[in-house]
């Protein structure tokens, strides 16, 4: 492995000496915010492969259903259909809050008063990702 990183080290540096990095956009400029800043270091690799696979956390995809979920109920008018949506709906929502209740979020200061706001994240990201 390493010839392979001294190979590439001495491409970098003949890139740097013809100027190839000169003129580059956003030279100068800081980084952009990282989006997994609040991931511990052991799981970031893992869910930027996730992210990059266009793969959804739980929890978001069961926000997302049950979203949907609320819109057929709202759009049905057949009682029985009502009645299996309404399952369907209460299931995911038991899913959820028992996720949310594992992680601790319930008993958040923090994620009591920010709840509905990381909500609607979820779902904007989540409508991203189709």
């Amino acid at each position: 492995m390493d010839w392979r990183v001294s190979a590439a080290d001495e491409k970098i540096r003949e890139a740097i000496r013809k100027g190839e990095f000169d003129n580059l956009p956003g030279k100068g400029q800081p980084l952009p915010p990282d989006d997994l800043e609040g991931v511990p270091e052991g799981l970031r690799i893992g869910f930027k492969l996730l992210k990059n696979a266009g793969m959804i956390p739980e929890e978001m995809q069961l926000r997302k259903d049950m979203v949907t979920l609320e819109d057929l109920l709202a759009a049905c008018r057949d009682e029985t259909e009502r009645a299996k949506l309404r399952g369907e709906l209460s299931a995911k929502k038991l899913r959820y809050q028992s996720l949310m209740s594992d992680r601790g979020w319930h008993v958040s200061d923090a994620f009591t008063a920010y709840e509905r706001q990381i909500q609607e994240k979820l779902m904007r990201e989540g409508e991203n990702t189709e």
